[in-house]
């Protein structure tokens, strides 16, 4: 029987030489479990493993980045003794913002952030109504874990909110109401007698005093004179709260020009300027807008589910906030394509939560 010659188009177009790579890459391999279970050695063998494994390594090493430059000390000539406000005032080398939606604080990522929060370890925080709300509310009463399968009209009469896979009766609802309604009244007694002009940050912050809780950020953050910015505070319970408290307490005025200032003020007294963003939206935007007011943050690490493809700013990738002036063009920005529920916990484990527990058992 005769054999055929491999048709040479064949041959050329399967075992195409390949050209000499410019410079020395690294090799793809992942964790070899033979060698016990280090969870630590786990989670730095991502960034060989591809993927989006490799964009989670890449995300330690920017936040490492900006805890390093955290922990240059300030000079004299850096301190700031003109600024009288102490959420402005410039604390450290690298001021870290951090942005997260509401489900981050319905979830138990709530827990982490408080962890950061609780222990100074970031300088600014952007949320939306639900980030503040979702946080008080848990002191009141829990959110309990359900089914992302459940009917929304049966939960609907049984008076059951769901979020995700996560359940919220309206009672807790209904207690945030009847905690709220008096500081919303003490809010607008000052107004009127003080003339105290309040903001969203400054509710919030009045807010976590009055909810006296070590669970919750926002108690941590009004306890170390961290901000938390709200610029959507009426867009969830809390505006539902003001909207009842406007028929039953006519007059109370929320101020958002004195925010922008702030948050724009923190950004341009920054020397270094650090984000990390979990989630997109008005959070995400806020951050790096005010970045821009510095000509661009020095790191960014968006972590997020969402495409560019509809133009939507929650999908853009840091690369086009380079374009606008918001990320500096010569930062080294992520994007993590994850669920930050998996993957959040992990980067604060390998960054924040390894750096503070070294410090404390060599202190």
């Amino acid at each position: 029987m005769s054999s055929e010659e491999i048709p040479s188009v064949a041959l050329d177009a399967v075992l195409k030489k390949s050209s000499t790579l410019p410079k020395v890459k690294e090799c793809v391999r992942g964790y070899d479990f033979n060698d016990g279970i280090d969870y630590s050695a786990l989670l730095s063998s991502y960034k060989l493993s591809g993927f989006q494994a490799t964009n989670f390594g890449l995300a330690i090493e920017e936040i490492n980045k900006m805890l390093s430059s955290r922990d240059v000390p300030l000079n004299t000539e850096d301190l700031d003794t003109t600024e009288t406000d102490p959420f402005i005032k410039r604390k450290t080398n690298c001021t870290i913002f951090l942005g997260y939606t509401s489900n981050m604080a319905s979830s138990g990522i709530r827990d982490t952030i408080r962890f950061l929060v609780q222990h100074n370890m970031v300088d600014c925080i952007v949320t939306s109504a639900g980030g503040v709300e979702e946080d008080l509310i848990k002191c009141l009463a829990p959110t309990m874990l359900g089914s992302f399968s459940l009917d929304g009209a049966q939960l609907r009469d049984r008076g059951l909110n769901r979020i995700g896979n996560l359940l919220v009766p309206n009672d807790n609802y209904c207690l945030f109401e009847d905690w709220v309604m008096p500081i919303l009244d003490e809010l607008k007694e000052e107004q009127m007698s003080q003339h105290t002009v309040w903001s969203p940050s400054k509710i919030i912050t009045r807010l976590g005093e009055k909810i006296a809780n070590p669970d919750s950020i926002c108690y941590w953050a009004a306890k170390n004179e961290i901000p938390i910015f709200s610029p959507a505070l009426t867009d969830g319970s809390f505006g539902d709260m003001v909207y009842f408290h406007s028929y039953r307490n006519p007059g109370l005025i929320i101020d958002i020009a004195q925010d922008i200032r702030r948050i724009n003020s923190i950004a341009v007294k920054a020397l270094n300027s650090g984000m990390i963003i979990i989630g997109g939206g008005v959070i995400k935007h806020h951050i790096c807008n005010s970045n821009l007011m510095r000509n661009g943050a020095d790191y960014a690490l968006y972590i997020n589910t969402a495409n560019e493809f509809d133009g939507s700013d929650s999908g853009a990738r840091p690369d086009e906030a380079v374009s606008w002036g918001k990320i500096k063009k010569t930062a080294t920005p992520v994007k993590v394509y994850a669920d930050a529920t998996l993957v959040f916990p992990l980067l604060v484990a390998e960054t924040f939560a390894k750096k503070f527990h070294e410090k404390n058992n060599h202190a």
